[in-house]
């Protein structure tokens, strides 16, 4: 079985609100969030093996709308430290967190509830180096304590969170921008 995210993060797990709303609407594995985020438009992520060999327990019909469990519920739940350890959950969490609506507020409260500050302000700090003028970016670092250093590698690097082109024309510079899902 892998090991807990938090764990990793040098902390206990606890018994996530979250994945009890999400149990409640049908999502039973990390896989089904994983299933939600690309419904609901990150597509950067393409097709996940998971949902080919019948690891997802739920179909695109039985997903629970947006009214039901909102963009900052399935962000927060995607770095839930109660969930297994996984670098590509994280990944679609900080996308999920860029999706467009989403409050800083209701982060900020969810955060703490799922005990995935720490989490949060690592996503916002790569975030602010990508788009350094976004609100939400801005909002959370203010508001969000700094965190006890982590070991290097438990959370992913900056690069993972962005599409990045090659170099431009001069050879001299690439352009990077924070993947979010799609509208």
């Amino acid at each position: 079985m892998p090991q807990l995210l938090a764990y990793r993060l040098g902390t206990t797990a606890h018994l996530s609100p979250l994945m009890h709303k999400a149990k409640r609407l049908g999502m039973r594995a990390p896989e089904d969030l994983e299933h939600l985020a690309l419904a609901r438009g990150l597509r950067y992520f393409g097709r996940l093996p998971h949902a080919e060999n019948g690891r997802a327990t739920t179909s695109d019909a039985s997903l629970p709308r947006p009214e039901q469990f909102s963009n900052e519920e399935l962000a927060i739940t995607l770095m839930s430290p109660s969930l297994p350890y996984s670098l590509n959950r994280l990944r679609m969490a900080a996308a999920m967190l860029g999706a467009h609506g989403i409050s800083a507020d209701i982060i900020l409260r969810l955060a703490r509830l799922e005990r995935c500050e720490t989490i949060v302000r690592h996503i916002a700090e790569c975030a602010s180096r990508v788009e350094p003028a976004h609100p939400l970016w801005q909002t959370l670092l203010h508001r969000l304590p700094v965190p006890p250093s982590l070991p290097p590698g438990i959370l992913p690097h900056p690069s993972r969170f962005v599409a990045m082109s090659g170099l431009d024309r001069t050879g001299r510079n690439t352009h990077a921008q924070w993947i979010r899902p799609s509208a």
